[in-house]
């Protein structure tokens, strides 16, 4: 049974009929045409699906759509100042620390989350503020340089 619901992400409100039990993912990638945020593993395991929930990154595949009409949603598409990268994007791109691409989400969101919380965190801090997010990829040691150089 569909609802009328209020959500508000990057900064946009938008009002969108839909069943309140559909999971988030599919609301910002089928209703409003997000494609940050991925569908990995259904299972809030492999962090590809990644959003920023009021500034805490959260996966975002199993959360009901319902839940979160009155938090401020940001995916990575509105990380973003303009045509400003943020400055985790930023690093990323410096230390080359994209492979496949398929993790970038959830690690750059959960990188934004880490740092607004502890803006200068050491390696075991990084390694555990991503460890949610899966990367088969072997790009970790840029991953971990990247975070590194977006908290100076």
């Amino acid at each position: 049974m569909e609802a009328t619901l209020h959500l508000r992400v990057n900064g946009q409100s938008h009002r969108l009929t839909v069943d309140p039990a559909t999971p988030l993912l599919y609301v910002l990638r089928n209703h409003l045409q997000l494609n940050g945020p991925k569908y990995g593993c259904g299972l809030q395991q492999c962090g590809a699906c990644m959003v920023l929930l009021d500034g805490k990154a959260q996966p975002s595949c199993l959360i009901a759509v319902e839940t979160v009409q009155k938090q401020e949603i940001t995916t990575l598409e509105g990380i973003a100042q303009g045509t400003q990268l943020h400055p985790v994007q930023q690093a990323f791109i410096v230390e080359q620390a994209a492979q496949c691409g398929y993790c970038l989400n959830g690690m750059i969101l959960s990188a934004v989350s880490l740092l607004k919380e502890n803006p200068r965190p050491d390696e075991a801090a990084i390694r555990e503020g991503l460890e949610r997010v899966l990367c088969r990829c072997g790009t970790q040691s840029r991953i971990l340089r990247a975070v590194k150089r977006a908290s100076y």
